[in-house]
């Protein structure tokens, strides 16, 4: 059986995977802003492999990969046979994280769904009925927002996120964690309504990312948290493009 590393590479964070026809075998986060090549060759010393896929938005750091590991190495387009279709302006500009996303929810939970993934942008992907990649919704991140709060004001702290005691904060931070947190599950919930109202039949709506236990706890329409869905998206489409 064939053996894949997987490669999710994001402006904070890039998850490494281990994966096999069947399921993902092993995972490793690196802090994508100080990667190196001495850092992914100690992350994967010990991982056997055919073929990498590398779905990245983050061009200057692809390069350590492709130096890595070079006639290996595949990266994720819409030039590739994703098993979805892509009803879009301009599939080039899809991100691939978002790619593998429509691809992961379509092979685990069918369709018509929305994924909506918590990331350093906050971004909700359509794939309709049909199995087709509609488009979707790009917002600021909730770390993003929280950050520029306390970057751009004297008094505000830098705080941890976290749920909130109450949605009356009794102390400062006490109150910028409920307007994060109720604030960020009010944009996500008007949002997922708007595009459900689009789409015909029973929709699937999948949470992954850093912050989707925080927001999907107390937010029942995100249906189902899959903090592995993008690898296994990714894992899906190296089956799609390297099985033989």
């Amino acid at each position: 059986m064939q053996k894949f590393l997987l490669v999710n590479l994001n402006n904070t964070s890039t998850k490494l995977a281990l994966a096999d026809n069947e399921k993902l075998l092993a995972k490793k986060v690196l802090n994508t802003k100080i990667l190196s090549i001495p850092g992914v060759k100690r992350a994967i010393r010990t991982w056997n492999f055919s073929y990498a896929l590398v779905g990245s938005v983050v061009p200057k750091k692809t390069a350590i990969f492709r130096n890595l590991l070079r006639s290996r190495m595949t990266e994720v387009t819409s030039d590739l046979d994703l098993g979805i279709g892509i009803d879009f302006s301009d599939p080039h500009g899809i991100g691939a994280d978002r790619l593998a996303n429509a691809v992961g929810v379509s092979a685990r939970y069918g369709s018509p769904a929305i994924v909506v993934d918590f990331g350093t942008a906050v971004t909700f992907d359509i794939i309709s009925g049909k199995g087709v990649y509609e488009g979707g919704v790009i917002a600021p991140g909730l770390g993003v927002m929280v950050d520029y709060m306390y970057q751009r004001t004297a008094l505000l702290p830098k705080i941890d996120l976290e749920e909130p005691v109450s949605v009356i904060g009794k102390s400062t931070r006490n109150a910028m964690l409920a307007g994060a947190v109720y604030g960020y599950r009010g944009l996500v919930r008007q949002i997922v309504t708007e595009i459900v109202a689009k789409l015909d039949g029973k929709v699937r709506i999948v949470a992954t990312g850093s912050y989707a236990d925080l927001i999907a706890a107390k937010l029942p329409e995100l249906q189902i948290v899959d903090l592995d869905l993008t690898l296994d998206g990714l894992r899906v489409i190296a089956l799609r493009n390297f099985n033989s």
